[in-house]
């Protein structure tokens, strides 16, 4: 992967005034800090890795998003970090409506040299003894389909890698045109409501 990528930057003009000023520094941090990182886009969300997913950015209407793909295992004396599970680290900062949201400049930069570090080690997660499968792209109908439903794309940015790979396992696996339409259909508007794909038999 290239260091940087058009398409984030086609992410960024779209963004909303406040947004982009944001969005470009972060990103102008993340690169600062080292060169090893690149960019791509999944879930149709702006990321940055190094052997693996480091952090990660989205713009919605009134606030962003930007987390740390392993935000748990973070040094974090100062409790910078807001929460996230070990791996979604959606959000990791809260809602950022503006640049004072986030923390110092130095303070990102280090996370983002620890999760780095982290990579490198190879380390799995002591906790996931099954190896897991390999990550599935966001196929483009879909992708579309959810840029359309501002809502429904937040509720995707904030899910679990877990939720996340269960409504798109859910829609690749269809056996027709017809059927797949219908799936993203329905996973749109569960998405919407902030719903799993299982959701139904959840207590």
């Amino acid at each position: 992967m290239e260091q940087y990528d058009a398409r984030v930057d086609a992410y960024i003009a779209k963004a909303a005034p406040f947004a982009k000023p944001i969005l470009e520094y972060i990103r102008q941090v993340v690169h600062d800090t080292s060169p090893k990182i690149t960019e791509t886009v999944k879930w149709g969300m702006p990321f940055f890795d190094y052997k693996g997913p480091v952090c990660m950015m989205a713009s919605f209407k009134q606030h962003l998003g930007f987390g740390f793909w392993k935000a748990s295992r973070l040094n974090d004396p100062n409790g910078f970090v807001k929460g996230g599970d070990d791996e979604a680290a959606a959000g990791s900062f809260g809602r950022i409506e503006k640049m004072e949201d986030l923390p110092p400049a130095d303070v990102l930069k280090d996370f983002v040299l620890q999760i780095i570090a982290i990579n490198e080690s190879g380390v799995k997660e002591p906790k996931k003894p099954v190896a897991p499968k390999a990550e599935i792209a966001m196929p483009d109908d879909f992708n579309n389909l959810l840029a359309s439903n501002p809502k429904a794309l937040e509720h995707f940015f904030n899910f679990a890698p877990s939720k996340k790979k269960e409504y798109l396992e859910w829609i690749i696996e269809s056996k027709s045109d017809a059927t797949r339409q219908k799936r993203m259909e329905q996973a749109l508007e569960w998405i919407s409501e902030g719903k799993s794909r299982h959701w139904k038999y959840q207590k």
